[in-house]
């Protein structure tokens, strides 16, 4: 019973329990405090493992429904068998690699909010009080173009994933948020097209879209002069592989490159493993000697993507 006497409703109790049947662990919900800031926004709540259970911590109770489900909902995507953003790569910078992760973490949200905002509105738990309350999180959030001219990112980040969230009712609130942001209201609405063109409705669909999105997004930076994200590089991306393309061999899928960027764990040179058809991080290594070797290469380059992928332990999703 989660605490602070508060009473989930049905819809969720159901998704509590169906995410329960998918995970071997137990998955509960907990209400830390008594904060309720009248808004709706993302960082109200996190996923913690502990051992082999979650704890779904929510922090603010304005909505308590709202914030639980859709926390509850991105673990249910990733128990599905849905792409994970894994970041393998250190510069050495822990601040500047905290931000880069934060901001990359959050445009694969934004795809993963596609599926997460359709079952939650499909379930009733996203209604005009619910609508009002993330327009207050907005403002939590932003403020007027005019009086930030240096936060266009954050933005940009904040109205694209309001697009994803109203989908079909945004012109409900268009009008305001495009004369109060009218610069970032025109580059979201670019990026909008870019992950709406096609469905994001498999594995293999949303990695498509996230990876659009990294590229749409450092060309929006470079045309406002800022510094690119490279999510590309930075970010590893779950592959979603047929069972044909597993027994490719590496040469046939992969190129492997030397990174400026360092392997997390051990401190070594990495080297990047970028699919040949998106150009996306799709695994991080480091060789035995920690220096470029034309024989490692070639015998890596000779396994099959299956070796390989078992070798490091990097999880991969099977394309039915």
């Amino acid at each position: 019973m989660p605490e602070n006497n508060i009473e989930l409703n049905s819809e969720v109790q159901g998704l509590i329990n169906a995410v329960n049947n998918y995970f071997p662990g137990e998955i509960k919900v907990t209400f830390i405090g008594q904060l309720q800031s009248g808004y709706v926004r993302h960082d109200q709540a996190q996923a913690v493992q502990a051992d082999r259970n979650i704890d779904i911590q929510i922090a603010d109770l304005s909505a308590p429904n709202y914030t639980a489900s859709h926390e509850l909902l991105h673990v249910m995507m990733i128990l599905r068998g849905f792409p994970q953003l894994f970041f393998s790569l250190t510069s050495g910078n822990q601040e500047l690699d905290e931000q880069l992760q934060a901001v990359i973490t959050e445009l694969y949200d934004i795809v993963s909010h596609i599926v997460v905002v359709s079952e939650q509105r499909k379930h009733g738990l996203i209604n005009e009080e619910i609508e009002a309350m993330y327009m207050k999180g907005i403002y939590a959030t932003i403020k007027p173009e005019k009086d930030t001219p240096s936060q266009k990112t954050l933005q940009l980040i904040t109205l694209l994933d309001a697009m994803v969230f109203y989908g079909d009712r945004f012109e409900l609130v268009a009008d305001q948020l495009r004369n109060d942001f009218p610069t970032a209201y025109a580059a979201a609405e670019k990026l909008y097209q870019t992950i709406t063109a096609k469905p994001t409705d498999s594995p293999f669909g949303l990695r498509r879209n996230v990876v659009k999105l990294f590229k749409a997004f450092d060309e929006q930076l470079a045309a406002w002069k800022l510094a690119p994200l490279h999510s590309t590089e930075v970010a590893t991306l779950t592959s979603v592989l047929s069972e044909r393309q597993l027994g490719l061999n590496v040469n046939q899928m992969f190129e492997l490159y030397h990174s400026d960027m360092k392997e997390v764990n051990s401190g070594k040179q990495g080297y990047v493993g970028f699919n040949k058809v998106d150009q996306q991080n799709s695994f991080v290594m480091t060789t035995p000697n920690d220096q470029d070797d034309p024989e490692f290469f070639k015998a890596t380059y000779n396994k099959t993507v299956k070796e390989l992928f078992d070798e490091l332990a990097m999880p991969y999703i099977v394309r039915e």
